[in-house]
């Protein structure tokens, strides 16, 4: 798989091959992605939070990050892409039940996108908002 951006294929392609990764671990689940947006769900399940109850701040990173860097890949489907920086806030607290992450590339250069994601709770409220810069990586082949 290395040198092969799991973005490249079919959606089918790319969950199954995610599904052995860190994304698979926490139970992400590709709902669409286009060349406009990339909307991930997850069920927060206890796993995923932290001592009082709401869902852990590494699990919102995480799942904006992912949903993000899958965006960059879609948009740049030849190439592949590490995140370079990422900065999030959280506004509400998501707790046990179903989350929505949007992700959409706002900014392409030669060697960097830029993403900003949304992660949504269950009844549509902001639980947290993130941008990333993801370097665009050159081949080895």
């Amino acid at each position: 798989m290395e040198g092969t951006n799991p973005a490249s294929g079919s959606d089918e392609e790319m969950a199954e091959r995610a599904s052995r990764t860190f994304w698979g671990y926490l139970g992400c689940e590709l709902i669409r992605r286009d060349a406009r947006e990339t909307v991930v769900e997850l069920e927060v399940e206890e796993r995923h939070m932290n001592l009082i109850g709401m869902m852990h701040g590494g699990v919102h990173t995480a799942l904006l990050d992912s949903a993000m860097g899958l965006a960059a890949m879609t948009a740049r489907p030849d190439e592949d892409v590490v995140t370079s920086s990422l900065n999030i806030h959280f506004t509400s607290p998501a707790r046990a039940g179903k989350v929505r992450a949007i992700a959409t590339v706002v900014h392409m250069s030669g060697r960097m996108v830029t993403a900003e994601g949304r992660l949504y709770t269950v009844d549509g409220k902001l639980s947290s908002m993130a941008t990333a810069s993801f370097r665009v990586l050159e081949r080895k082949s």
